[in-house]
């Protein structure tokens, strides 16, 4: 049977949380001065910490790379990186004729035609 508390004692124990808290959150400022050599920061500006960068050898990354690239390979279901790609000859660009854009013209034309007639009923 869970305990009633009553809303001022709930409001202490926050209070006293709160202050201890606070005398916590001073202690960790005065060890940070201490370990950074006495240098003044504040307890609010939280310290980000930079992890150093693992340095591979050449040998290293030359394997990563490839490594990658069949991984890749295998998601685009190829066997190995493609090289250069030998395709066939391209396909002519197709054109338009002379009779097809005419029709294309008149049906826009036709178009905006009863647009505008729409438009001047309203």
């Amino acid at each position: 049977m869970p305990i009633k508390l009553s809303d001022e004692v709930i409001l202490a124990a926050i209070e006293g949380f709160e202050s201890q808290k606070t005398q916590i959150d001073n202690r960790i400022a005065e060890l940070r001065q201490l370990q950074n050599g006495n240098r003044a920061e504040s307890a609010a500006t939280p310290q980000v910490r930079t992890r150093k960068r693992r340095k591979f050898s050449a040998a290293a990354r030359r394997r990563m790379r490839e490594a990658q690239q069949r991984r890749w390979a295998a998601v685009r279901r190829e066997t190995a990186p493609s090289g250069p790609a030998t395709t066939k000859a391209p396909q002519r660009k197709r054109r338009l004729s002379a009779a097809g854009r005419k029709a294309i013209i008149a049906a826009t034309k036709k178009r905006w035609a009863l647009k505008r007639a729409e438009a001047a009923k309203k």
